[in-house]
């Protein structure tokens, strides 16, 4: 029996010995040098030369863009206006994916929040049902949705027409920090496929959308443990869709499985996934365990060294090409204001052309409207400009634009020209083809971003021809 007792005893206290070990292994931190040194956070950044661009695109934009959005009412077709805090605004890293699958952790693992006040909370349960906008600021403090998007020289401004009870789920985290002075992370509640959106008390996925549409990486996360793919997330990623090139799919906690069994993990999510991104090259998927704790023993820990080094150096190519992606931005935004005004001015063309002393002005447009094919809208606009077949909105859109916005609102191109303020058409088009790719070139060649062309060789004189014999 006594026997008995002290093996009892010893199992017991081997036990104990054996989660007290283990127990020590997961107090371990890791060593987070690599994040320094990969992101250059010790480096000074060039803040005259980044300011003197941001300030040129601002006047550029806002002389030769904007007054043809407002002339054309953009906004009111693509629902999206490009405010001077979004211009001016860091690059967004945006987290998204199913609850408790890391996230949150993954944040507080790259800013170092690990054990401060201020770290994001994590748990094994759904802990995350704010949007959490990190960024930087003088000091830590936190700011209410309501504040956020009543300050006109933040980015957020325009979330308030999701309404009052999504602000009251929206957070912002200001803290000074390295890393936050070049990006700004935004944490996303987990998707829970079994709650319905209504439930959440606003449009959960046009929020989603709102991010999506102005985040210039897109961090989507999985565990081993959370690979289903549901209804929430399916639409998750058709709200993707077009912007494959910003996401990157992170297989999370990988460290918890052998290596056999991270493989097979690894392909059955590659077979969840396959259905939603139809692209010839799919995204790139990074394995490791994103979280302060060092590697679980007899795990692939090099490999995961390298996979977070990898997205790391990812990372840190948004940061340095943000004024690049700023400027590309902008000159997609204004060549589709261009599009969408050279389509209203042949509506109106079109519109004048069928009008007669007899005709009813309703029936007419509404026939024009509902057939644009018939009018040939479309299809002038692909033979008289070089605009691509592929940039051209739904037709479909003009049919609820018109409906709120009649056409007798609207003057032909030919009528948007001042003495003083020249041509809309001819300034839109100058910025498109000649100044923001002169910005761009001026950025990748390190000259100084703020002298116009005009400054550097003279607007207006005829070139003068070296070869020519006077």
């Amino acid at each position: 029996m006594k026997g008995t007792v002290s093996i009892c005893c010893l199992l017991a206290l081997l036990l104990l010995q054996a989660t007290a070990e283990v127990e020590e292994f997961d107090n371990v931190l890791r060593d987070r040098s690599h994040i320094d040194e990969t992101l250059r956070l010790a480096t000074e950044e060039k803040a005259t030369d980044y300011a003197a661009a941001i300030q040129k695109l601002r006047k550029v934009y806002h002389t030769s863009v904007k007054p043809m959005e407002q002339a054309y009412k953009y906004n009111e077709l693509r629902q999206h206006e490009i405010s001077d805090g979004e211009i001016t605004s860091k690059p967004m890293v945006l987290f998204l994916g199913p609850w408790s699958v890391g996230k949150s952790s993954m944040i507080n693992y790259l800013l170092g929040l690990h054990d401060s006040p201020y770290q994001l909370y994590t748990g094994a349960e759904p802990t995350t049902s704010e949007f959490t906008v990190i960024m930087h600021g003088e000091k830590i403090r936190s700011v209410e949705g309501i504040v956020m998007a009543a300050d006109s020289s933040r980015s957020f401004s325009p979330l308030e027409k999701f309404g009052q009870n999504f602000l009251e789920k929206l957070i912002g985290i200001e803290m000074p920090h390295k890393m936050l002075e070049r990006v700004t992370f935004v944490d996303t509640p987990g998707i829970i496929e079994n709650r319905k959106q209504q439930e959440r008390g606003y449009p959960f996925n046009d929020v989603c959308q709102w991010f999506i549409d102005r985040a210039d990486l897109i961090f989507v996360v999985f565990d081993p443990t959370k690979l289903d793919v549901g209804l929430e997330l399916e639409m998750l990623f058709r709200q993707l869709k077009g912007r494959e090139s910003q996401i990157r799919i992170i297989l999370n906690k990988a460290d918890n499985l052998a290596t056999q069994d991270l493989m097979r993990v690894y392909g059955a999510l590659f077979w969840s996934l396959a259905p939603l991104i139809n692209v010839t090259e799919p995204p790139r998927v990074y394995v490791s365990s994103f979280w302060p704790y060092d590697y679980a023993p007899d795990t692939s820990r090099e490999l995961f060294k390298r996979e977070e080094i990898s997205l790391l150096e990812d990372l840190n190519q948004v940061i340095e090409n943000r004024m690049e992606n700023k400027i590309a931005f902008i000159r997609q935004h204004a060549i589709r204001v261009r599009i969408h005004a050279l389509l209203v001015d042949r509506y109106v063309q079109t519109f004048k052309e069928k009008m007669s002393f007899f005709s009813d002005p309703e029936l007419v447009f509404q026939e024009i409207v509902d057939d644009p094919d018939k009018f040939y809208i479309f299809k002038s606009i692909l033979a008289k400009t070089n605009v691509s077949k592929f940039d051209l909105p739904n037709r479909d859109a003009y049919r609820d634009f018109f409906g709120i916005n009649p056409i007798a609102n609207f003057k032909p191109l030919t009528s948007q020209c001042s003495y003083i303020g020249g041509c809309l058409l001819e300034k839109i088009e100058k910025a498109i083809t000649n100044e923001l790719p002169a910005l761009l070139s001026s950025i990748n060649s390190g000259k100084q971003p703020g002298l116009s062309s005009c400054e550097v060789t003279g607007c207006g004189e005829k070139p003068k021809n070296r070869y020519r014999k006077n």
